[in-house]
């Protein structure tokens, strides 16, 4: 929070650009929902009527150089040099429109794209529910495989093994001296 607000201090007299922060528990909980903010902090760019997630650094100097190259004015009517000539049309055939006109539009469009958004997610649930059921099937075999490894390795005596093993390695080491003194005895 300390380097969001070193930013905001460093913008604050920007023309081009705002940084800026929304509680979205309490009077900012409208914009934050409009906006599909789902966790904290999340930071949000670009044009307001379709902001982007930001997912760059957390450090000052990251969100000081994303904000420096990406924030700044956009194609819009205060800045119609910015646009492109299809963008210049389209903002022509809108500046005709009266407001009511606009925000009917508007909100006939959201509702196309929230149908369009479900319409899209509808696929991409079914394979995350196939994707699910996979899960569970690799665990039922990797369990069913760790227990007839666990049920061989107790028919072949596997632990009693190591730990007969285990015993006997002191003794052969003790032993094995013992015959190394014996041979050099021998030597001499």
């Amino acid at each position: 929070k300390p380097d969001w607000d070193k930013l905001m201090d460093d913008f604050k007299d920007s023309k081009h650009g705002l940084v800026a922060d929304v509680d979205c528990t309490a009077e900012g909980k409208s914009l934050c929902d409009k906006n599909e903010v789902k966790g904290y902090p999340t930071i949000k760019y670009g044009d307001p009527g379709a902001l982007k997630d930001y997912e760059g650094g957390r450090d000052f100097s990251d969100l000081q150089k994303f904000a420096e190259e990406n924030l700044g004015p956009l194609c819009g009517p205060d800045n119609l040099d910015l646009c492109d000539e299809q963008d210049k049309k389209m903002m022509a055939k809108f500046q005709k429109w009266d407001l009511d006109e606009l925000d009917l539009s508007i909100e006939e469009n959201e509702e196309k794209m929230k149908k369009l958004e479900a319409k899209l997610q509808k696929p991409i649930d079914d394979l995350n529910k196939q994707i699910d059921g996979l899960r569970k099937k690799i665990e039922k075999e990797v369990k069913k495989g760790e227990n007839s490894v666990a049920k061989e390795r107790k028919a072949q005596g596997y632990k009693y093994m190591k730990a007969v093993a285990a015993a006997k390695k002191p003794k052969a080491a003790e032993s094995e001296g013992e015959e190394k003194k014996e041979e050099k005895k021998e030597e001499k």
